[in-house]
């Protein structure tokens, strides 16, 4: 069996303007490595092998905080948790997505959510199948998160607002090729919800809406 914790980015200047990042590759803001450093201190009260991170800059900084933390090499990079391309969204704010693309209007370029479920379950398989029997940090994005957590527990489907916060922890485990999601009782999960100041469904926009 392979644990993967799933760890959301610290905050970037962009959420804090609620501005859609997706694959625009936006650094940390002073908050968002503070973030990044409590969970990192979470995490340190259970014993990990590794870190792996999304190539975008928030997430390897993000995955190098932790990675210090639990005295680990520095963060193998993992193209497959990526966040989600938001195509010509990406760098708009609410109320301009809702001015240019309101709800029903198709956003050119953006990913869908069947393809990036289909490539982070790929990815995270992949990485438990490199490191089996260990335990591993992968730093990544609310999208890539909420989007495995959906799946792989669909009771949570109905709740569009699945509450991804920077800084927040998400356990899973891989068992015979299989991912499933560990209970959210764990202490590290509890603490973490408040590591972030808003509900994920505040940062993105994007998200509550159903799209191919």
């Amino acid at each position: 069996m392979t644990l993967l914790y799933l760890v959301r980015h610290g905050e970037t200047d962009w959420n804090k303007a609620r501005k859609i990042q997706g694959s625009t590759d936006i650094p940390l803001n002073d908050l968002g490595r503070r973030q990044a450093a409590a969970a990192a201190e979470l995490l340190s009260r259970r014993h990990f092998d590794r870190v792996v991170s999304s190539p975008l800059g928030r997430a390897v900084e993000t995955g190098s905080i932790i990675a210090s933390r639990l005295g680990v090499a520095a963060p193998s990079i993992s193209a497959g948790v990526v966040e989600r391309n938001y195509g010509e969204a990406e760098g708009l704010t609410f109320d301009q997505i809702e001015a240019r693309f309101p709800d029903g209007v198709d956003v050119p370029g953006r990913e869908s959510r069947e393809a990036l479920r289909t490539r982070v379950e790929a990815a995270l398989l992949e990485i438990a199948a490199a490191h089996e029997g260990e335990s591993v940090v992968v730093a990544t994005h609310g999208a890539v998160i909420r989007t495995i957590v959906t799946h792989i527990a669909p009771e949570h489907e109905a709740s569009i607002g699945v509450p991804i916060r920077n800084g927040s922890i998400h356990s899973f485990e891989v068992r015979g090729g299989a991912l499933a999601l560990v209970a959210f009782d764990d202490p590290i999960e509890l603490e973490s919800e408040a590591a972030g100041r808003y509900a994920f469904d505040y940062q993105n926009a994007l998200e509550g809406r159903a799209d191919a």
